[in-house]
């Protein structure tokens, strides 16, 4: 009889070490939506608030028991405590899962310093800085979502619009303007950032407000950076506008500094380059200190779970904007051709930075 031989795409010897962690890797990759959907469930279950009444950790039965889903779900819940415990949300003391673990209430879930970052306000988030899970909530939304999920579909056509007008017929601030729940999750989440970022400047970069007796916040949203700064310090006088591109380019009031927060991101080169010439054109003290202010990303950190922030936010702006996230050399080219002759950046919380840009 004659032998047969059976081939196989890829020889036995290769599935080694290396091959079975690639394959792993792939599976966590081609998973990773889940854990975006199962930080927002777990935000609006108010898992870590339940954690942090329990003085930091819970055990599984007292989460059952507190988080309020109906009884045909509570079987379901250790199930996402165990993902969210896999993937550095909260941390588990106990290995085990199932029925046995609900009955006997084994299992201790704890807060993480991630975690912690997601308790409220009200009952104490993390180090007065605020919550960020209205901030998770703002980025995770359904119009967020189905942007990102027509972004093969934009590379692969000619279409000039970006996913997120490809996918609603309009841009982001449309949608806010017509849908007032996205308009409040949108501002709340901006708030929540910018509560901790200029929190960590004023405490850490306080050096950058002196000299300053006025300072105009410029796409301030709803006046979270403008009041800080405004009690912080007392004597400098903050006005914050709107961030409409009309706004940006033609209606700058005079003042010895403007501030910019995650505003030039949104924008292509040209118009950033516009936008802040009149940035220029508003600081009435040239010679005697005046500034803009930016607060931003400068893509190129060394550290490797800082640099995925930085680039991850910059496919979020080609998904939701025509803008991106630029390293230090576009920077600098944006900063020249719009007429600044100086400027200094240093990095703060990690992936954004600081820039102080001198007319």
């Amino acid at each position: 009889m004659e032998k047969i031989q059976v081939t196989t795409p890829m020889a036995v010897s290769s599935f080694n070490p290396e091959f079975l962690q690639a394959h792993a890797e792939l599976w966590n990759l081609t998973f990773s939506y889940l854990k975006a959907m199962a930080l927002e469930c777990a935000i609006k279950l108010g898992i870590p608030n339940t954690i942090y009444h329990c003085g930091g950790a819970a055990s599984l039965l007292e989460l059952v028991i507190s988080i309020p889903v109906p009884e045909t779900r509570k079987r379901h819940l250790p199930r996402l405590m165990r993902f969210l415990a896999v993937v550095g949300v909260f941390s588990r003391d106990s290995p085990t899962i199932g029925e046995e673990v609900i009955e006997k209430g084994m299992g201790i879930y704890r807060l993480t310093p991630l975690s912690r970052l997601l308790v409220d306000d009200s009952i104490g988030g993390i180090g007065g800085n605020g919550s960020l899970s209205p901030f998770v909530l703002s980025q995770t939304t359904k119009y967020h979502v189905s942007a990102a999920m027509n972004l093969s579909k934009w590379f692969m056509t000619e279409d000039k619009e970006m996913p997120f007008r490809a996918a609603h017929g309009t841009d982001l601030w449309d949608v806010m303007g017509r849908d007032a729940n996205m308009n409040e999750v949108f501002n709340a989440g901006m708030g929540s950032d910018s509560h901790l970022a200029i929190n960590f400047i004023i405490s850490k970069c306080g050096e950058v407000f002196e000299g300053i007796s006025s300072l105009v916040d410029v796409g301030g949203g709803t006046g979270t950076i403008a009041r800080a700064i405004a009690k912080a310090f007392p004597h400098i006088k903050v006005l914050g506008i709107g961030s409409s591109k009309c706004d940006m380019m033609e209606q700058i009031p005079q003042s010895d500094a403007v501030l910019r927060k995650y505003i030039l991101h949104d924008w292509n080169d040209e118009d950033c380059v516009k936008i802040l010439k009149q940035c220029k054109n508003a600081i009435h003290s040239k010679k005697l200190g005046g500034k803009v202010i930016i607060i931003d990303i400068v893509v190129g950190s060394p550290s490797k779970n800082m640099f995925e922030a930085q680039v991850s936010f910059d496919l979020l702006m080609m998904v939701i904007t025509s803008g991106k996230e630029r390293d230090q050399h576009e920077w600098h080219r944006i900063f020249m051709d719009a007429g600044f002759s100086h400027y200094k950046t240093k990095p703060v919380l990690g992936f954004l930075a600081i820039t102080e840009l001198y007319p």
